[in-house]
């Protein structure tokens, strides 16, 4: 070995590597398998002529492969047979040997596969046949004059569960036959196993919803319904009413005694006397819009009060009242308020009814029809109380051009900002529904007028005594001593 030339260090690893994958090649190329039929096994002698020749293998998928084959390694395969390879680690078996291996793996599909499936198959049947009969079987209540008609065997009523199970019973046997015509091709039992197991909860599962329905069918007993004397969930209404009632009877009762009641100053309503005053002076008239609205609208009837109140002060100074109205009936009701405020003040002759008129429904109609009566007669006062809208800004801008002391009130919370950017005075809100109170000082209007109030104090009492027990209820301190359950209970009252 010493003569032979030392090979250089570099090549050692290159060497190394070429080493490597030729066996790593050589391993792979042995560890390949080449499928054989599982039909039959060919096996081959060693006193059988070998053949150089590459051989054709075919497999059940009809697929060629070429594989060279070498002397020792050769198979012939006998007639009838697929032809299939063995690999030098397969241990060559005989035909007797072949046989026993190829019924043994019979048997195994039979016993294991075949048998379960055709047991399965055939309980599925007899549990869709006796339910059909069952079915069948049972008396027709309400139906009966329905089955006059001839039925044919495919006519057969059948309920849409049953027919489910069956269609499903159908496709549970043809899987099982494709199951059987796969066993041959190495599908494995277990496959098989699965699918009968779901086939099997499917039909359970059918078996089950065909019974629920039937339950469901069952007539059900109507529940009797439970009268009350007064509806639970509305009790914080009836408290509310309650109360209201409690409230404006007293304080009725107390005024009809003589006990004056207290009335803060409304502005607006003490500069009325001052308004016509004014026109008298001037030798003007007075303008009343009680609103565009029909007399079903509350801001009417009190706008429809209040020109009562200016009527008497009109016909007290002997000043003209100009009231155009935008609808008929409206324009009835004033003329007989205004008319009664003359005879009360002894001033019949001086009432004219042609000043209280008709106009128009229009809106715009209306509001072009007093600007120019406003524009011809240029009255000293105007006055604008009931219900408005668009047209709230061009009376008042009208008004003040003719340099009219102007009054007005609403309840509308968008034309209120106009009223108080063009208008003298303003009535905000529910000042205008006590105008009439705080002018006329009727003790059932008064009266009225306070129990409402004091309504009104009881429920901003409640709004506050609701909010502060929430907000203990949320703190540790509320929650230690029981606030949480006591807000919950309240809140629900007020519900």
């Amino acid at each position: 070995m010493s003569v032979l030339r030392r090979v250089p260090r570099e090549l050692r690893y290159i060497l190394i590597a070429v080493l490597c994958l030729v066996s790593t090649f050589t391993l792979y190329a042995q560890s390949e398998v080449v499928p054989v039929s599982t039909s039959e096994s060919v096996v081959t002698n060693s006193n059988e002529v070998p053949n150089t020749e590459p051989t054709t293998v075919s497999d059940d998928s009809n697929k060629a492969i070429s594989v060279e084959v070498s002397p020792a390694d050769e198979v012939l395969p006998k007639e009838n047979e697929s032809p299939s390879v063995i690999l030098p680690d397969v241990i060559p078996q005989s035909n007797a040997e072949a046989k026993a291996a190829t019924e043994k793996i019979v048997n195994k599909i039979e016993t294991e596969v075949i048998t379960p499936v055709e047991n399965t198959i055939n309980e599925t049947k007899e549990k869709v046949v006796d339910t059909v009969n069952n079915t069948l079987s049972e008396p027709v209540k309400e139906a009966a004059p329905a089955l006059t008609a001839p039925e044919t065997p495919a006519e057969i009523a059948v309920t849409p569960t049953e027919k489910e199970t069956v269609v499903e019973s159908n496709d549970a046997a043809q899987t099982s036959e494709k199951a059987l015509s796969q066993g041959s091709e190495a599908a494995p039992s277990s496959i098989a196993d699965n699918e009968l197991d779901s086939n099997n909860a499917k039909s359970q599962e059918n078996i089950v919803a065909e019974s629920q329905d039937n339950k469901a069918a069952e007539p059900k007993k109507e529940k009797k319904k439970e009268t009350y004397l007064f509806e639970k969930s509305r009790g914080s209404t009836l408290a509310v009413i309650l109360v209201l009632l409690v409230f404006v009877s007293y304080y009725t009762f107390q005024a009809q005694r003589g006990k004056e009641m207290f009335i803060r100053r409304i502005s607006g309503l003490s500069a009325i006397e001052d308004a016509v005053g004014r026109a008298t002076e001037m030798g003007r008239g007075v303008l009343y819009v009680p609103g565009i609205m029909d007399m079903d609208d509350i801001q009417t009837i009190a706008g429809v009060t209040i020109l009562g109140h200016v009527a008497r002060k009109t016909a007290e100074y002997d000043t003209d009242l100009y009231s155009p109205m935008t609808r008929s009936f409206v324009m009835s009701v004033a003329q007989e308020v205004v008319k009664q405020a003359y005879m009360e003040k002894g001033r019949v002759d001086a009432y004219r009814p042609d000043r209280i008129n008709y106009l128009t429904d229009d809106q715009f109609g209306y509001v072009a029809g007093v600007g120019g009566i406003m524009m011809r007669d240029k009255p000293a006062a105007c006055f604008y109380l009931g219900t408005f809208y668009a047209e709230s800004l061009i009376l008042a801008e009208t008004g003040n051009t003719i340099g009219a002391i102007q009054i007005a009130g609403t309840a509308e919370p968008s034309q209120i900002p106009f009223f108080v950017a063009a208008c003298d005075y303003t009535l905000i809100g529910e000042e205008l529904f006590a105008a009439s109170a705080y002018l006329s000082k009727n003790p059932r209007e008064v009266g009225s007028l306070k129990g409402q109030d004091m309504v009104k104090v009881v429920i901003i009492l409640a709004i506050l005594m609701g909010t502060i027990l929430v907000t203990l209820a949320r703190t540790q301190l509320g929650q230690r001593f029981g606030f949480a359950t006591a807000a919950t209970t309240f809140m629900e009252y007020l519900k």
